[in-house]
């Protein structure tokens, strides 16, 4: 149900606590301890049919008897009480609840659950359920504890915390209180019947008071929801992530390379990559990540440039900077004599800059005025270890304001027990300090990496990509044959002619039944071939010696498949051997033998895998993932991630690799993810790859009947290239299309030509330049959740230029839109506001939308004109507002 009615759970009005009570050491006891003492201003009403007064507060016997409907309720009781009590507060127009109690999924005699009873009446009115089974939360900014924790308040903050784990919630709320951190938020979400991390998501990143957001994560249930809200909350501020289960005991078994490769945990992490969200490995790193993101300056590149006054530490920054993925600063040769002339003979003439242990602060300040003048050095680490002749704290005050007025990010490591103690004094807080050398480097990899993430969110790939069109018809015909004859093994010809029907080169394949018929296959493929058997039911052929390679002649032909028949039929003796495939024999000396392939997982949907490819693949292990579709950024990115990119760049003499041939391959491979819905396994091993090109030598493909779509599968909905449509209007060429990231520029421009009277039109406020976030929050949309519609001139002197916008937001459920347009205002009255709000109300009653609505000023004449016209009728006033709404299905029928 995504944020409907969150308000009402996470800044309520009012709070009731059903089974308050004054026993000691039990939970209500302690949730109105907590309430009465973290300051809520609302009113806090016990429910205690046994006591008048709770707490010294007057209680109600029942909800149903509360002295006015609660914003909140706080559900203390038994499991096999909560539906009816969920059911009181629901006919009492409650709206959000939160269940501590426990035990909820266990069944009854007749299968049924609590559980399930507290959902249907609560989503019979929209109530929200917290829980069950958490201990629930904390918004410390409005005094609210609404939770057994053993803390009475807390200290209020900036930080939003999610977890999975109530023990998890507790231990992270005693050691912020210790270190001085604060919380906009804090919540257990228990067993997340209703409310999940998505909804929450959702929520918190709109949410003025959260400038970071704190996950930890355990099982991720509604993936599109999920990746939609981080993806929308993440482009607003930091999201960051414990995710527990890292271990191989987590992954999936499968009989292919790709499906044993893609891994529970590995999947988790190609999602969170994908959503812009910063994955740490402990919750230590949660806060600093947290802190660190929300005050560090603009990353501006990962070229980082160390000083210090050792050669130990600065080996030790070093070696964690280039394992962790950055690099070091090559100085320009200007700054090298600049270094030259303020420091001793003796200092390394190199990056790390070390500055000799006699150092004292001036020195120290010369060599950082030196590297900031220096355009190759991104970011800056200052290592310090104490000597009697420049102590922690005179470094401190020396470096610390020229680190401060840096335009670029820097760093500091204070060494030793002086360390603390500087990092405590004036001025030296707008520096992030750290008490290793490793520490401080992972800050920099935290703030480099986080960039990339940002870079990556505004990639949106086409469910059409550029270039050639897919043969789906071929594609789909291969498959369906396969399912036909109960067949969900593809054979190795077939798997290369689904390939090949998605652009990806194939080696030339013949079949052939008997022995007989090989010699007239080779000669028409050409010596020397590969030969191959081939069997549904040997997935790895040349474990069973089914792989024969570089047969020169027919009398060579003949014994290799006399010997590959004996050996198969003794080592799988079970196994259908239907013949031979032979194929052309692919010399390429010097070409890389890659993996790459698809994988279903059953949270995230089809993944895509690439890596190092050959017969140990599973033991060198250099794989990453990426959830489909993908465009050649992602593909890039994707390949980024493996350790034999480095290789594939070229090096020792071997040429570097068609790039774009690979990308375009694995983007193939994410289009026939996308598009295919009865792949469960695909794999291509080994993908031959060199500056000529990439070919697929072998494939494998395994099927399963489809259970919904190929679109639904996608935990990612891609770009809809689909509802694209060119017009010529009123003499002009126009394109009408969904907005889309790189937008962001026109959508700037096209405001700056909107007047500041149709801007308060719409916004219904004096806005006359919206901020980057807001921005990035009108043209990087999510289309499962939201769709906005450009108008752009398709030619002349404003080609590219945006001209108009109409808008939808659905409610969770899809029963209503609100919509709003806005059409540049030198070219009002031409009819682009009705060309858009056609094209919006046709794509709102094709998703089966029950109604559109919007808010229009009853001043703005022109707007209420062509709702009318459009069939929209006027539902409501209020004040100088009149919300109009349309039936699109009536209107369909």
């Amino acid at each position: 149900m995504s944020g409907h009615n969150l308000k009402f759970l996470l800044a309520p009005q009012s709070v009731a606590v059903i089974g308050g009570s004054d026993r000691e050491g039990s939970v209500g006891a302690t949730v109105m301890r907590n309430l009465l003492a973290g300051g809520f201003r609302g009113p806090i009403w016990p429910v205690n049919p046994r006591h008048t007064h709770v707490a010294g507060v007057r209680a109600s016997p029942n909800a149903a008897q509360l002295p006015a409907t609660p914003d909140l309720a706080v559900i203390c009781t038994p499991a096999a009480t909560v539906p009816g009590i969920v059911a009181q507060l629901a006919a009492r127009g409650c709206r959000a609840a939160i269940v501590l109690s426990a035990g909820l999924e266990r069944p009854a005699a007749d299968g049924t659950t609590p559980a399930a009873a507290m959902l249907r009446e609560a989503r019979s009115c929209g109530l929200r359920i917290l829980g069950p089974n958490c201990i629930g939360l904390l918004v410390p900014g409005i005094g609210l504890n609404a939770s057994f924790v053993h803390l009475p308040t807390v200290r209020a903050g900036n930080i939003a915390f999610v977890a999975q784990s109530g023990a998890l919630t507790t231990a992270m709320l005693d050691w912020a209180q210790g270190s001085g951190v604060g919380f906009s938020h804090c919540i257990s979400l228990g067993n997340a019947a209703d409310v999940d991390c998505g909804d929450l998501l959702d929520y918190l990143g709109k949410d003025r008071s959260t400038r970071a957001i704190l996950l930890y994560i355990e099982s991720i249930t509604g993936a599109r929801k999920f990746m939609s809200a981080a993806r929308a909350a993440a482009r607003n501020k930091p999201v960051i992530a414990v995710k527990a289960g890292r271990t191989a005991a987590a992954a999936r078994v499968a009989t292919s390379h790709s499906g044993a490769l893609a891994g529970a945990d590995a999947v988790y992490e190609a999602a969170l990559r994908r959503a812009g969200v910063l994955r740490v490995r402990t919750t230590r790193q949660l806060f600093e990540a947290a802190e660190i993101l929300t005050q560090a300056k603009p990353y501006v590149g990962p070229r980082l440039a160390i000083v210090s006054n050792g050669g130990g530490p600065a080996v030790m920054a070093t070696d964690a900077l280039l394992e962790g993925g950055g690099e070091l600063a090559a100085l320009a040769p200007e700054t090298l004599a600049a270094l030259d002339a303020v420091l001793p003979g003796g200092w390394s003439h190199a990056n790390p800059v070390d500055i000799i242990g006699d150092a004292r602060p001036e020195r120290y300040v010369a060599a950082l005025e030196a590297l900031w003048r220096d355009a190759s050095v991104d970011a800056l680490l200052l290592i310090h270890a104490p000597t009697a002749l420049a102590s922690t704290g005179a470094v401190a005050a020396a470096c610390a304001p020229l680190l401060a007025a840096a335009s670029r990010p820097a760093f500091a490591c204070w060494l030793g027990a002086e360390g603390v103690r500087a990092a405590a004094l004036p001025g030296t807080a707008a520096v992030p300090g750290y008490a290793t050398p490793e520490e401080a480097v992972e800050a920099f990899l935290q703030v480099s990496r986080y960039a990339q993430l940002q870079s990556l969110l505004v990639q949106t790939p086409a469910s059409r990509p550029e270039g050639p069109e897919p043969d789906r018809d071929a594609a789909r015909a291969i498959v369906a044959a396969a399912l036909a004859q109960g067949r969900t093994l593809l054979t190795e010809p077939e798997s290369k002619q689904l390939l090949a029907a998605y652009g990806v080169p194939v080696v030339v394949t013949r079949i052939v039944r008997d022995i007989a018929g090989l010699a007239a296959a080779a000669l028409a493929v050409g010596f020397p071939v590969a030969l191959k058997i081939l069997s549904p039911d040997l997935s790895h052929k040349s474990d069973v010696g089914g792989v024969a390679l570089d047969i020169a002649s027919p009398e060579e032909l003949r014994q290799a498949a006399q010997t590959m028949l004996a050996r198969c039929r003794t080592l799988r003796p079970q196994a259908r051997l239907e013949g031979f495939t032979v194929q052309q024999m692919i010399r390429r000396g010097g070409a890389h033998e890659l993996l790459a392939g698809i994988a279903a997982d059953p949270t995230f949907g089809p993944v895509i895998l690439f890596g190092r490819g050959g017969t140990a693949v599973e033991v060198i292990a250099d794989r990453a993932l990426a959830l489909p579709p993908l465009n050649s950024v992602l593909a890039r990115e994707l390949i980024s991630r493996t350790r034999i990119a480095r290789l594939l760049a070229g090096a020792r003499g071997v040429a570097a690799i068609d790039m774009t041939a690979l990308e375009a391959t694995l983007v193939g491979l994410g289009q026939l993810a996308s598009e295919v819905a009865e792949i469960a396994e695909l794999d291509i091993n080994p993908l031959l790859a060199d500056e000529h090109g990439v070919i697929a030598l072998d494939a494998r493909v395994r099927l399963a009947p489809a259970a919904v779509s190929a679109a639904a599968r996608l935990a990612i909905r891609p770009y809809p290239s689909e509802l694209e449509e060119r017009y010529e209007h009123r003499g002009r060429s126009l394109v009408l299309r969904p907005i889309r990231p790189e937008d962001t520029s026109h959508h700037r421009r096209f405001l700056s030509r909107v007047s500041a009277e149709d801007l308060y039109t719409r916004f219904f406020s004096g806005v006359r330049e919206l901020p980057e976030s807001d921005l990035a929050h009108f043209t990087q949309i999510d289309y499962d959740r939201e769709m906005a519609f450009i108008v752009v001139a398709a030619d002349g002197p404003e080609a590219g230029e945006i001209l108009g916008v109409a808008r939808a937001c659905a409610d969770p459920d899809n029963n209503a839109a609100e919509f709003a347009v806005l059409v540049r205002s030198d070219l009002k009255d031409q009819g682009l506001g009705t060309l858009l709000m056609r094209k919006l109300i046709r794509y709102c009653r094709e998703r089966g939308t029950r109604e559109m609505w919007g808010s229009i000023l009853m001043e703005n004449a022109a707007m209420l004109e062509l709702a009318r016209s459009l069939g929209f009728r006027v539902r409501s006033t209020e004040g100088n507002i009149e919300e109009v709404v349309l039936d699109l299905q009536a209107a369909a029928g």
